[in-house]
């Protein structure tokens, strides 16, 4: 009888401890499936506004330190929504040099610029941002400064 009590108290307690493990990777599954694995993204969206007015077409890129950039096209109105990885899912977290790039190309020597140039390049424009939040109706301002625009280059 002794025997049998003890063969008892051991399934026991490996029944135990089997049922720990499993409800350890059934856990550890479950937060992993809760992830894509990428880094985190939060939702940007704003407008685009040269000297005060919408600027009605092109394309706007946050590049961050290190990371995925994410960027939008620029609609007729000015507005525009990040994506990083998959449609309009913001942008990773930090801060961020911004690229405005607005122009059509007339000829192989010629481009009409809606936009000044020093935009175009995210390390000339002069913009940064920090992501820290999820930002909706974020203002991106453009100057013309002493140029008047579009002009031809």
């Amino acid at each position: 009888m002794m025997q049998s009590e003890a063969f008892d108290v051991q399934q026991c307690e490996q029944s135990t401890w089997d049922k720990r493990w499993f409800t350890i990777l059934l856990a550890v599954i479950v937060i992993a499936g809760c992830s894509d694995g990428r880094p985190e993204r939060v939702p940007v969206s704003g407008t685009v506004l040269i000297n005060g007015q919408p600027l009605t077409s092109g394309n706007i890129k946050f590049v961050p330190s290190n990371g995925r950039p994410s960027g939008s096209k620029i609609d007729e109105q000015g507005h525009f929504n990040l994506t990083c990885y998959d449609g309009n899912d913001g942008a990773l977290l930090g801060k961020h040099q911004v690229q405005v790039s607005s122009n059509r190309i007339i000829s192989d020597s010629k481009i009409e610029w809606y936009a000044p140039k020093k935009y175009a390049d995210f390390r000339t424009s002069g913009i940064e941002i920090e992501v820290t939040e999820p930002i909706e109706g974020l203002e991106v301002e453009l100057s013309w400064g002493d140029k008047k625009g579009p002009y031809i280059d």
